[in-house]
């Protein structure tokens, strides 16, 4: 039994020692494999550093910005681009990657250099203060043009694999090719390419595209491998401007405002017959390019003591349109649908006469008449009442119709509310109510005042009283087309209602010719040699009466017979002594029309014409300070003194 338990003994001895020297030798294996592995892993550091930090990069995805859509251009109708978005470059580095390889850092400093003029030293200075970014801008080489590009491209091209870690992000900048002309209709853009007034904002969601997105990977020699998804551009926008009728216009309007002066000045020229406008201005005119600018208005330490506040009130003012968002008394170019209601109705007749003594008492005054100084008009015919513009017969017909046929016809002539031109910031006027209107008010309110509406208002409610007696909504976008051309939407039917009817359409149209063509009517100074010209003047004395304060203004067509065009122009407070004359704006009219006319087909002695294929032309813009000449795409006819380049 002894010698049994003392094997045992032994056996477990040898046992423990056997298991020792095999637990000893896994601790040298894993040691020795241990070894080995950090024998490896400061070779592969080493040696082999810089191609495993390729397969590194190479695996990790990439991804940039995203791509910039286009936004849509505006045209005139002839296809002039009013507004337009140019594709620039922002420069771009990668710090990360130009110092991953020593033997990219020399020649992409070279290639840099020689394209855009860095210094050496300024790129080694950003990539020592980034040296982990992998996006870094070069603020001040935002915007590169093509040219700039494509030199450093052509660097690249020649040593692809050292030029390494830069790039460019596609951006666009928005531009107005005519800088001021047409700005109270085309509007401009934020920084961020929102509209912020006139056609792109009211159309901002047709002009902006949709972004696209770059995705893309390193290959294993670090080149960039992309896979993109193109953005959407913006639709176009097809305005209804005709441009050379528009900075002609302007012209005549910088010239009236240095020779004469006003306190505002506006004018709108369009189609009776579809509401569509070829023209609408009102001064000041501001640059589209740099609308915030207003160092041409205002001296430099004027600007230097405004508060931003009035810095932003100013501007606010300039960028106001005069034609859609002020509200004034018309005066008596509101007589011819005073006069077209009452013989719609048949409260007169034409060749039905009134005695006009001067004026007439109303409830609890005397209203006078314009001929009040001189014993009034006398016999007064209808057609007479409105070539010598006389009040009295005027509140006759009021009288007639009474404040609830009056108040229908205002309203059906689009007064007191908005027409819904597809401009921002229209306002609606103000027009009374059968509750608020007395005698008194529906005596003045026949002849135009009292009562308060806007410009395009007027010049739709007048090319319905001369188009056959329908009301268009007036419009100043024709059309929206894609990029490629096709049709979105078109604004050809915008025929809202028939207001008179067709023959006392002719009989005004008829009374509106012989207030321009006979010389005892009050618009004969609006008379363009060769055309037949139908017309209204207006002078109505503004709140408070009695200082002085007058707005003029004329409303006309051609031809007087068939008209294609209507020409409303008012002049707010002409800076003369003596105001109260309709002439400042019947002698504008007429030298803006024997200008315009034939750009929109209509020529002397000949009716209406569709105009020629426009061809290329450049306008003097009066907003240049050097007088320089810009050059549209397209254009119009040859005038030689507006600086327009030959047909």
């Amino acid at each position: 039994m002894a010698r049994k338990a003392s094997d045992t003994r032994r056996n477990v001895r040898v046992a423990k020692k056997f298991m020792y020297v095999r637990l000893l030798f896994v601790f040298a294996m894993v040691l020795l494999a241990f070894i080995v592995l950090m024998v490896r892993i400061v070779y592969l550091g080493g040696d082999k550093g810089d191609a495993y930090e390729k397969k590194v990069l190479a695996q990790q995805s990439y991804v940039s910005n995203v791509v910039q859509y286009k936004r849509g251009d505006i045209t005139d109708r002839n296809g002039n681009k009013l507004a337009t978005s140019i594709k620039v470059y922002n420069l771009i580095i990668d710090p990360k990657l130009i110092l991953s390889d020593q033997t990219f850092l020399e020649p992409t400093l070279e290639a840099i250099s020689k394209a855009f003029g860095i210094p050496d030293k300024r790129i080694k200075k950003i990539l020592k203060k980034n040296p982990s970014s992998q996006y870094y801008v070069m603020k001040k080489f935002k915007h590169l043009g093509a040219d700039s590009v494509e030199k450093f491209e052509n660097l690249q091209k020649k040593d692809e694999k050292h030029i390494k870690g830069v790039w460019f992000e596609e951006e666009y900048v928005r531009n107005y090719p005519y800088s001021t002309v047409a700005c109270d209709v085309t509007g401009f853009c934020t920084s961020n390419e929102e509209g912020a007034w006139g056609i792109e904002r009211e159309y901002n969601s047709a002009l902006t595209g949709s972004y696209g997105r770059k995705y893309g990977y390193f290959d294993s020699g670090l080149n960039l491998v992309q896979t993109v998804k193109p953005a959407v551009n913006g639709n176009t926008v097809v305005s209804t401007i005709d441009v050379n009728v528009q900075g002609i216009l302007e012209q005549h309007m910088e010239k009236f405002e240095k020779e004469t002066g006003s306190e505002n000045i506006g004018c709108i020229i369009m189609n009776p017959n579809n509401g569509e406008i070829y023209a609408m201005a009102s001064y000041p005119f501001y640059d589209l390019n740099n609308p915030r600018d207003l160092s041409d208005f205002y001296s430099e330490s004027k600007l230097e003591k405004m508060s931003e506040e009035k810095k932003l009130e100013k501007l606010n003012a300039l960028w106001r349109n005069y034609c859609i968002s002020d509200s004034y008394e018309p005066g008596s170019t509101l007589k011819p649908l005073t006069v077209a209601a009452a013989l719609d109705e048949g409260v007169t007749s034409d060749g039905r006469y009134y005695r006009c003594d001067g004026g007439q008492q109303v409830a609890d005054r005397y209203i006078k008449c314009v001929a009040h100084a001189r014993g009034g008009h006398g016999y007064t015919s209808i057609c007479q009442a409105l070539k010598w513009s006389c009040n009295d017969v005027l509140m006759a017909l009021g009288k007639g119709l009474g404040k609830t046929k009056f108040l229908s016809y205002i309203n059906n002539f689009g007064l007191g509310g908005k027409t819904g031109i597809d401009l921002p910031g229209e306002a609606t006027g103000a027009v009374f109510t059968e509750n608020t209107m007395g005698p008194v008010q529906l005596a003045t309110s026949s002849f135009g005042q009292s009562q308060t509406v806007t410009m395009v208002q007027m010049a739709a409610a007048f090319s319905a009283v001369v188009n056959g007696g329908v009301y268009y909504q007036p419009h100043v976008v024709k059309e929206i087309n894609t990029e490629a051309g096709a049709v979105v939407s078109s604004n050809d039917n915008m025929l809202v209602r028939r207001v008179i009817t067709e023959e006392t359409s002719k009989t005004l149209r008829n009374y509106l010719y012989k207030t321009v063509s006979d010389e005892d009517g009050t618009a004969s100074p609006a008379r363009v040699k060769g055309y037949d010209i139908g017309g209204k003047t207006g002078t109505a004395e503004k709140q408070p009466r009695g200082e002085g304060n007058y707005l003029v203004s004329f409303i006309g067509c051609t031809p007087a017979d068939n008209p294609e065009v209507v020409i409303y122009v008012i002049i707010d407070e002409p800076y003369v002594e003596d105001q109260a004359h309709s002439t400042y704006a019947t002698e504008f009219a007429s030298d803006v029309m024997e200008d315009v006319l034939p750009f929109l087909g209509l020529y002397p002695g000949k009716s209406a014409k569709k105009p020629k294929k426009n061809k290329a032309l450049t306008i003097k813009l009066p907003s240049t300070k050097d007088g320089r000449l810009l050059e549209a795409p397209k254009g119009g006819f040859a005038n030689k003194d507006y600086g327009v380049a030959g047909q």
